[in-house]
């Protein structure tokens, strides 16, 4: 700790505060000049670990039957009025073929099918026809989006002058989709965000300078990140868009967060000293080890998440870990070293004085702590039975698992998507595909299993799509009688599948049995995910235990602490999802926002306790038990509220996404947020620091 202190006081003079800044802004416009992050984020991220089952068939049928690498998709041609013309159909198609718009590899060419195979490609009422294509294997995120968007232009104005509307989905047009979406988002979030952060600083503290700096500080730190994690895709890390968008909120709010913890201790010293530099390096020694140690806990609890085996959650780990160490370094040196250079004048209006020794006003923390270290029990036993209830709705948490639904009701693809969800047989949106590994296969056999199939009262149709030469591997192709996506469809899945490891043909002989396609993957990222969430518990919960160990140097604060942030959580989760039912009309949430969600609220609450308990530690010295958290909760409490309204709304900010996922997340964060800074932080952990914690005699 004496080199941190000689280390932040050496920032905290005046020549150390302008060298900081000026390396700082070196650092921002050197790493700028290379590789730029949007080249390396991708779409198609694989969520599955390489082990699951659903995977590794999927990486076998690549090899075995390598004409099915590209990306497929559909081409949707629909006339919601009368029939739909197939000559028209046909001119549409011949007019994409003719453009030889690039990294299309091919397009099924209906116009020389007999009448009996067209018409599996025509809905009942014959108003809508799919067409199926194939994108070529290698492409990038971008290019799928430039695909689409020629293929849109060239498609839809043919397609106008016949009274038709075309659409592209299922994967090649979701991921075209996608692409452009996250881009408009992410700039929409970033200016939405920075306006949230602008407004509420100046309404909360009132002058234009406490929200200006931490903003500069923010976008110095933001580009620092941006251009790092570029550098960590350069080394062949795969970037995943959501991961990305979190991860400027992340950003945002703990370089916010960590300058009001700085600024507040300043104005307190800045009323003792008269000399700027000297009050910041005083603010510094009792600020600098809590922040490092807060900014320590959240980048620890990322790391954890190198141990899970679901591959969003794996991705955030080096992401986040790589902007918590620049958000960390920026806390110690760049924040304070703005603040130090512009001294009182970053108070504006309200100037602190030196030698000013009146009391500072507290407002509504100053009653709040007299009354909870006066009635403790009242407090504490008032908040536990409100989290108790909310934590009862966590009963009624249902998953949604149809990833199209996570976009907006207007986006092509999943307007495409629901129109062939309407017209055609709901399991041909998203086939189940069945390698079959025996010996001396034959095309018969293929087809016994796949009448075996069909007899199954929740499977439309199956039918054997290909077989080696050498007569090894075979592949069935089945259509589910259920939305793939639903829940139904995947229980049934994953039974049927545990069923049907290994199938006995009529001659006796025995044959292996694997699935892939997009149910088979949903059985098993719900199973990984089951997992994880345990894993990800556990060890978070360990690895934040020992570090208040650390802090406290108890043994029974760290439970009790502990324990205030599961129950924060699960309260935020309960409330969460019921608001989000009500107000906005989700009835189900993605399988990963529980685990994200878990993720930050630990992460971030911890934060607050950390920097409560260390001033409360602080009094402690000369004060007893009860003057000493009274002390603590007045004058860290306008800070926490402070902080944690500005972080909540920060998180909410993502309810700007068009993106149901990052929308949920977003809104339970926020929830989960004001809960921990206002009901736990503020009254249940003082109420049973009361409780535990006894005077020395």
């Amino acid at each position: 700790m004496n080199l941190l202190k000689s280390f932040t006081d050496k920032v905290a003079t005046k020549k150390g505060a302008w060298i900081t800044v000026i390396l700082w802004l070196v650092l921002m416009v050197g790493i700028s000049a290379g590789p730029r992050l949007e080249e390396y984020k991708v779409t198609n991220f694989q969520s599955l670990p390489d082990e699951a089952q659903s995977i590794i068939t999927q990486n076998k049928l690549d090899e075995y039957f390598p004409n099915d690498q590209g990306t497929p998709g559909i081409y949707v041609f629909h006339n919601p009025d009368e029939e739909l013309a197939i000559e028209n159909v046909i001119a549409i198609i011949d007019g994409i073929k003719a453009a030889n718009i690039e990294g299309i590899e091919d397009i099924v060419d209906i116009s020389v099918l007999p009448p009996q195979a067209l018409s599996a490609f025509l809905s009942e009422d014959k108003t809508t026809m799919i067409v199926p294509m194939n994108l070529k294997a290698g492409l990038g995120s971008g290019d799928y989006a430039q695909i689409n968007d020629d293929t849109t232009e060239v498609g839809t104005k043919i397609a106008d002058e016949l009274n038709t509307d075309f659409y592209i989905t299922g994967p090649a047009g979701i991921a075209g989709d996608t692409v452009k979406l996250f881009q408009s988002a992410d700039l929409k979030l970033l200016f939405a965000t920075i306006a949230i952060i602008l407004v509420l600083l100046i309404a909360i503290y009132r002058s234009p300078l406490l929200a200006i700096i931490p903003l500069f500080a923010t976008v110095v730190v933001y580009q620092v990140v941006n251009q790092t994690v570029a550098l960590l895709g350069a080394g062949g890390l795969e970037i995943n868009n959501q991961t990305t968008s979190i991860m400027s909120i992340l950003l945002f709010a703990a370089v916010i967060d960590y300058s009001l913890f700085v600024f507040s201790r300043y104005r307190e010293e800045l009323n003792h000293y008269e000399d700027k530099y000297e009050a910041m390096k005083v603010a510094m020694r009792a600020t600098a080890t809590p922040v490092l140690f807060a900014g320590g806990t959240v980048f620890a609890a990322m790391i954890i998440l190198y141990f899970a085996d679901f591959r969003d959650y794996q991705n955030f780990a080096p992401i986040f870990g790589a902007a918590m160490i620049v958000i960390m370094l920026a806390s110690v040196t760049l924040i304070p070293a703005l603040f130090a250079l512009f001294g009182r004048k970053a108070f504006w209006p309200k100037v602190p004085k030196y030698g000013d020794t009146k009391e500072v006003k507290h407002g509504i923390w100053g009653p709040i702590a007299k009354f909870v270290v006066q009635k403790p029990g009242l407090v504490g036993g008032t908040v536990l039975l409100f989290l108790l209830v909310t934590v009862a709705n966590i009963f009624n948490l249902d998953y949604e698992f149809n990833s199209v639904k996570n976009f907006p009701e207007d986006l092509p693809s999943r307007v495409a998507f629901e129109i062939v969800e309407e017209k055609f047989n709901k399991g041909d949106l998203a086939q189940t595909t069945v390698l079959v590994t025996g010996e001396d296969l034959t095309q018969e056999q293929l087809q016994e299993i796949a009448t075996s199939f069909s007899d199954n009262e929740q499977i439309g149709s199956a039918r054997a799509s290909g077989l080696t030469e050498d007569g090894q591997y075979g592949k069935i192709t089945v259509s589910l009688k259920e939305n793939p996506y639903s829940i139904e469809a995947i229980e049934f899945l994953e039974e049927f599948r545990a069923d049907h490891a290994t199938y006995r043909l009529s001659n006796d002989q025995e044959v292996e049995l694997s699935f892939t396609g997009t149910t088979s993957k949903l059985v098993d990222e719900q199973q990984v995910n089951k997992q994880d969430i345990i894993k990800i518990v556990i060890l978070e919960t360990l690895l934040i235990l020992v570090l208040l160990l650390v802090l406290t140097k108890s043994v029974k604060m760290p439970i009790y602490m502990m324990a205030t942030i599961l129950i924060s959580f699960v309260s935020a989760l309960g409330l969460g999802i019921f608001l989000v039912d009500v107000l906005f009309g989700y009835d189900a949430i993605s399988t990963r926002a529980p685990v994200y969600a878990f993720v930050f609220l630990v992460a971030l609450g911890i934060d607050y306790n950390i920097i409560l308990v260390s001033r409360f530690l602080e009094e402690r010295k000369h004060l007893k038990v009860k003057d000493a958290l009274e002390v603590a909760i007045r004058n860290t409490g306008g800070v926490i509220s402070s902080a944690g309204i500005i972080l909540a709304a920060t998180f909410a900010a993502l309810t700007t996404m068009p993106i149901t996922d990052l929308f949920i997340f977003g809104f339970i964060v926020a929830i989960g947020i004001i809960i921990d800074t206002f009901l736990v932080r503020g009254m249940l952990l003082p109420s049973l620091i009361l409780f535990f914690e006894k005077d020395k005699k």
